[in-house]
Formats: structure tokens, sequence, C-alpha cells
């Protein structure tokens, strides 16, 4: 996908004037209504989002931006490659695949040909909980741009050419597996964490070969559907154009998914020991995972700060400055929160080090651990962390793409679209005490499972 320039200046100094003096957002403005659609307008602080409401229920959030001649659309389902059937592990990732290569009477080359003509980009794919399309194209071409993607909605060829291609693309990515370090800690925390949870299925050479074209169609019609679709969409398109747009994608569409639901992980205990995968290389990839914390927890922003100072913060977190700086026993290690989820929470990290320094490695990690969640951070820290999470916030959204993506995932993990005035006031109220309650809760060693895959010396 193209990222456009977009005027991040302006971005940042409306964010500046917010964090310098915030005021409370706007009651949003009394509905529009038209002969096809409803909007409402909310004036927040850091931006004006309006919020659509189409003729056939789409539900649209618009950042209207006229002064560059470039719209960006993002469409999202609440169907990922987790409702794959059993059996046909990797078919959400068939369906999004062919949805680029050819529609109607194009086929796959005539369909990238005319993408081209029209300067766009569009193309779609699958995370465990959800499928995504997006759409980035002039705005004076979006008319045409909507009516190819119309045609890939509708009527997509799933070619038997462009089908097989991605079977032996899927065919080399599992012979890979078995000597890429991160895809076999996936393997082992699948089956650590949730063995039998669909979370933890992938596709293997039998679920390739089990696929075929009919079945793609006919999953491509369970995961794309007008009901639960929505909508992000920034650039130079006011609402009445875009409305009739969406309508006219979506309306190929079935109105609902027949997918069952998926419960949510029941995990399994943290394993005491270290699991080890001997693999022949000259450096072992650390990975060690938690119990996380839920996106709508009311202490998640503390979380964020803590995991900020703790791996999560570069250079100025704990762990680098003592596994790389002062230790020398890596380039990088990281932390992170993975609470986009649906069914669990994960607080996962990782790092590099020689197969002699796995167990100094691995000894530091966890006395860290116990340092933070026994002592806990300073009132400097949580200062530092904070300043850091505000003001680099607004470079997430210096094009219209990535402006489009950030409303997604709001909308996806629906926190709201008072969301992007509220962040900077909740990460500011958080506490050293919230932050040290947290690391007392999680960041306990014994909470985490570590997984190391090279040849360690422990």
């Amino acid at each position: 996908m193209r990222l456009i320039a977009y005027a991040l200046l302006a971005i940042a100094l409306a964010g500046c004037a917010y964090f310098e003096n915030f005021q409370p957002p706007q009651m949003p403005s009394l509905p529009k209504f038209g002969s096809s659609m409803e909007v409402t307008v909310h004036e927040g602080s850091f931006t004006t989002i309006q919020e659509i409401k189409t003729k056939r229920g789409a539900s649209v959030w618009l950042v209207e931006e006229p002064s560059i001649p470039i719209v960006s659309i993002l469409m999202s389902w609440p169907v990922g490659s987790a409702k794959d059937p059993e059996g046909l592990e990797g078919l959400a990732s068939s369906v999004v695949y062919q949805m680029n290569e050819g529609a109607g009477d194009l086929d796959s080359l005539a369909f990238q040909t005319r993408m081209r003509e029209l300067n766009m980009s569009y193309g779609c794919s699958e995370q465990l909980d959800r499928v995504r399309c997006s759409i980035t194209t002039l705005s004076e071409n979006l008319e045409q741009a909507v009516d190819l993607v119309t045609t890939a909605f509708k009527s997509p060829r799933f070619d038997d050419g462009p089908f097989e291609r991605h079977r032996r693309e899927d065919i080399v990515a599992i012979q890979r597996r078995a000597t890429s370090p991160p895809a076999i800690t996936n393997e082992i925390l699948n089956e650590v964490l949730y063995p039998t949870h669909p979370y933890a299925r992938i596709p293997t050479n039998e679920s390739v070969a089990a696929r075929t074209r009919e079945l793609a169609l006919e999953h491509k019609d369970k995961i794309m559907t007008r009901e639960g679709v929505i909508v992000t969409a920034v650039g130079d398109v006011s609402p009445e154009l875009l409305a009739p747009m969406i309508d006219k994608m979506i309306a190929p569409l079935p109105k609902k998914s027949s997918l069952p639901d998926t419960s949510d992980v029941v995990p399994n205990p943290p394993r005491k020991e270290p699991i080890i995968a001997e693999l022949p290389q000259p450096q072992s990839l650390i990975t060690f995972v938690g119990r996380g914390i839920a996106r709508d927890d009311p202490e998640y922003y503390s979380a964020v700060v803590l995991n900020h100072i703790f791996g999560g913060g570069g250079f100025e977190s704990r762990l680098m400055k003592i596994l790389r700086v002062e230790k020398g026993l890596t380039y990088g290690v990281g932390t992170n929160l993975e609470s986009s989820l649906k069914h669990t929470n994960l607080w996962a990290g990782s790092g590099q080090t020689k197969n002699e320094s796995a167990g100094e490695f691995i000894d530091i990690l966890k006395s860290e651990m116990l340092r933070i969640s026994t002592e806990g951070v300073t009132e400097d820290e949580v200062r530092k962390a904070k300043l850091y999470l505000d003001g680099s916030y607004p470079l997430s959204f210096d094009s219209n793409l990535k402006i489009a993506i950030q409303m997604l995932g709001v909308r996806e993990l629906e926190l709201g679209i008072d969301h992007f005035d509220n962040r900077s006031l909740l990460i500011n109220e958080v506490s050293v005490e919230s932050v040290n309650r947290l690391a007392r809760k999680y960041l306990k060693p014994e909470n985490f499972t570590f997984i190391v895959v090279g040849e360690p010396k422990l």
C-alpha cells in the first residue's frame, strides 16, 4: 500500500495545542439527513470525523481532506483466519490473495493493468480475527476505482493460475517454517498456550492440498458480508459522494455470515523451565510470553506506560539499557502488549543473543522482571514515558492511509469516536501507583513461558 505525504506539521501542531490546553470534546452536532444517508459530525480537538450511516446501513468514519487529491478507504470484517474450517487452514488467506487477481471479464493481468491505469492500489489481507481490504486512488479516479472493486466483490474469478500460485507460495512458506526461528517459536507457543483453540491452527501441506477454488469462493461469501462491515475513509471526498459508493461496493455481498462464534482462550499455566528448540545457528532467539491485559481494562494505559519503561521504549527501556548498552549481549530486545485479539491477551517480548550467552540473557530478563515487580518504577520514568507516548502519537497520522488505518483500529476495538481526544488525557492520568500495581501483578518472572530457538548454552 502506498503511503502518501500528508500534512504532518498541521497535525503535530494541533496535537501540541491539545496536549497543552485540553478541553473536553464538544458534543456531536445534530445529525444531518439526506435522501440516502445520515451524517453526524464529531468536532474533536484532534480532528473532525464525520460518522456516516449509508442507505444500506454501512457505518463509515470519514476525515475529509480536500487539499490533497487522494482518497484512502479501508474496509474491515470481524471474521479472520481463526474461523478457517478445521482441515482447511489457510482458506481465508486463499480468499484475500485472489481478491485483486481478476474479476468479471478481467483476468489477473488485465485487472492489474486496470489498477495501474487508475493509479490505484487495492488489496485485501487477513488476520486471526478480521479481514481487511484497502483502496487508495486519486480522487478524480475514485468512481472508476470503486467500480473495479465492486466487480471484485461481486464476481471474483479465482482463476486456476493465481489459485495454484498461492498454493505453491504456501507450500514454500511451510517448508521455510522448519528453519525460521520466529515460525518455530510461534508453533511452540501455540502448543503451549492454547493447543486446542483455533488460534493455534496453521496451514499444513494437507490443508493446502484440500483447498479448492469452489471452497474458497464459498468461504469468501462467509467472510465478506454487508452485516458487520466497518469502513474508514480519508481524503478528497464528501459524504454525499462517498456514501453511495460504499453502498455500491457492498451491494453484491451476502447479508450476514453463517460462521459460528469462536470461544475465548483458556490458557495453560506458564512453563517453569525454558522450552528449547534445537536449530543450528550461531545465535539463539529468546521469546517470553505471559498473560496480558484486556484493551478495555480501565488500567490499560498504565500497562502501556509500564511496557514502555520495561521493554517497549527502545534504547530508553530498562531491558535495552542493561542487555545491550551495559552487557553487550544483544543488538535489540523489546516487549509489547498484544491486546487486539478478541479471545486472549498476551504480554510478550524477544531478543537474540549468542548461543554462549543465552543462559545469562534469560537470567537477566528474569532478574529485571523481579526487580520491576518488587521495586517498581520511578516518578521520572513514568513522566518520560508519558511524554514520549504523547509526543510520538502524531507521527502515526502522516498520510491519508495511516489516518484511515488508525481510525479502523479504533473502530475494530470499539474504542469510541472520541478516542483520539481522550487518549492523551488517559495517558496523562496514569500514576506511578497504578503502574507499580500492574508491575506486581503481571511482570513476575514466574508468569512467563520462555522459548529458546538455537543451540543455547544454558
